[in-house]
């Protein structure tokens, strides 16, 4: 499962892990800090900001050159741009100062960075083993052309899976970087399965846009996304040569994000 749907709006495992820590934490803070009457709440929500901010501007940093020409893309995090660890450290040395300057909040302030941190570090490793142990569905679609074909048709190479539509705007943003990065590594494979449409729409889509895809699929009852656990749009799946799923990507990719998720891939 990626995603939980919570009435009409559609949430990532991984949002939802962090939301639920932060939660934890501030929760923690509030009772430890109940003797003295000290609510550690707004420093938890600045060092989260602060480490957000680190952990973004790191991956920046890294994937610099995957930026040139769209500087704005800098500030569009719905990309899932984030270097974790980089955001952790310098959040961590703020906490410290913080208790260091104030008696009061070691406890409370302390705990709520002991049990935040610890919390989402487990659910982190055990979402991603979860997702490491799930392999490639074995389903049956159409390509563009009528065939029907399997995923595994296309097996032995890693593989990049997206699951999109011709109604969603962040999946037709995303569609050029997708086509180049599919021009550009032959190494891996890439398949465009859409959900949830007919040929004739899918087509007529194709022929206004020349991007140059391969591997169109067509999903129309959007088996595929069902049986990920996705109801969102764009998702997109990576696998390794054996089938085993190694990553996984909800919403629109920049080309900085699909260069690190690539850059994973192979290793």
């Amino acid at each position: 499962m990626l995603t939980l749907s919570l009435g009409p709006l559609t949430i990532g495992i991984p949002h939802l892990i962090l939301v639920g820590c932060l939660l934890l934490a501030t929760l923690t803070g509030w009772w430890a800090g109940r003797p003295h009457g000290r609510n550690p709440e707004r420093q938890i929500f600045r060092l989260m900001l602060l480490a957000v901010l680190v952990a973004r501007l790191s991956f920046v940093a890294v994937y610099i050159d995957d930026f040139s020409g769209a500087w704005w893309r800098v500030l569009d995090i719905r990309d899932g741009g984030f270097i974790a660890w980089p955001g952790i450290g310098v959040a961590l040395l703020a906490g410290g100062w913080l208790i260091w300057r104030d008696r009061e909040l070691r406890k409370p302030l302390g705990l709520a960075l002991v049990v935040g941190l610890a919390s989402w570090t487990f659910a982190s490793f055990a979402w991603h083993a979860f997702e490491r142990g799930t392999r490639l569905p074995e389903i049956a679609l159409r390509d563009i052309d009528g065939r029907s074909v399997s995923l595994a048709d296309y097996s032995g190479k890693p593989m990049v899976i997206n699951l999109w539509a011709t109604w969603c705007p962040p999946c037709r943003r995303e569609m050029p970087v997708l086509a180049e990065a599919q021009a550009n590594n032959h190494e891996l494979v890439f398949l465009f399965v859409n959900q949830g449409e007919g040929e004739g729409e899918i087509r007529q889509f194709l022929q206004s846009h020349d991007f140059g895809l391969r591997n169109v699929l067509i999903d129309s009852g959007g088996r595929l996304g069902q049986h990920v656990g996705s109801r969102a749009l764009p998702t997109t799946l990576f696998y390794d040569a054996d089938g085993r799923q190694v990553g996984s990507h909800l919403g629109e990719l920049s080309r900085a994000s699909l260069a690190r998720a690539m850059k994973a891939l192979r290793q």
